[in-house]
């Protein structure tokens, strides 16, 4: 059956989709208002190939040492939960979880959390390191021993001199690491395609998404094209660390949720901005 046009308002529209984890989602979020997706993956998440002080970490955990513990992403909530289950102290780990006080840099691990059963005692307005930043010095930190989960690529130094400034045990773990996903032959297509205008618009959920973008530039001599590519397309970012990574890149955000970074917010703003 033909699709109604007004139920098509990005009908004709060519959307370059760089996600991975949820490719399959946001590609028939934007099909089914009548975009056309050029899939290209560009990071996929995996588990970090040594566990060894992830198990470490989870065995503090299980046994009650941390006071608190700072979450900066869902993804990181559920690596930890799966690993937690990998070694036979889910039940623990989440009883030590529920005494804890947990703090999340944004919506997604309170998301997460609550898919356990666990709510969030202190959430960072602006999902950023310097959103959590902002949330010590109303907390009672001296004396206490801090968990943090860390995502790849973070900087943990401001947040660990804060901590310790503050008084605290600072002991991070990285649950899981970024690999490149599409080759990068697919990618530079990708790049010569916006660079040629033939791309409405690119969609990014993720920071490192960007970063893999121009180190493939620069790997196979693209940089002028990925220039041009993101100056001819429009450019749209789930929230303001993507955003941020764009304008590092060289890019320019046009398209943005206010609040709620998550796909269903974006497509709502990517209607609002180019649909028809």
């Amino acid at each position: 059956m033909e699709r109604n046009v007004s139920q098509s308002p990005l009908r004709d529209t060519r959307v370059v989709v760089p996600e991975s984890r949820e490719l399959d989602l946001f590609t028939s979020m934007l099909e089914r208002l009548g975009a056309r997706v050029v899939r290209c993956p560009l990071i996929v998440v995996r588990d970090v190939p040594d566990t060894t002080e992830l198990d470490a970490w989870i065995g503090r955990l299980s046994q009650g040492q941390y006071d608190s513990i700072i979450f900066y992403t869902g993804e990181g909530v559920t690596r930890i939960c799966a690993a937690a289950d990998r070694l036979g102290m889910k039940a623990a780990a989440l009883g030590a979880l529920a005494k804890a006080r947990k703090i999340a840099r944004g919506p997604k691990p309170v998301a997460a959390l609550r898919k356990l059963g666990l709510g969030v005692d202190v959430v960072a307005e602006q999902p950023t390191t310097e959103g959590v930043l902002a949330l010590l010095p109303a907390l009672p930190l001296g004396g206490t021993r801090i968990g943090v989960q860390l995502y790849p690529e973070a900087d943990d130094t401001a947040l660990r001199t804060a901590l310790e400034a503050a008084g605290a045990a600072f002991d991070p773990v990285l649950p899981y690491q970024y690999i490149s996903d599409e080759a990068d032959e697919r990618v530079a297509l990708v790049i010569q395609e916006m660079a040629a205008g033939r791309v409405d618009l690119i969609a990014f959920t993720s920071s490192p998404q960007v970063r893999r973008l121009t180190d493939v530039a620069q790997r196979l001599g693209l940089t002028a094209e990925l220039a041009r590519a993101l100056e001819t397309t429009k450019i749209a970012a789930v929230g303001p660390l993507t955003a941020d990574a764009v304008n590092q890149a060289g890019g320019q955000t046009a398209i943005q949720p206010s609040n709620n970074f998550h796909l269903k917010p974006l497509v709502a703003e990517i209607v609002r901005t180019l649909g028809s």
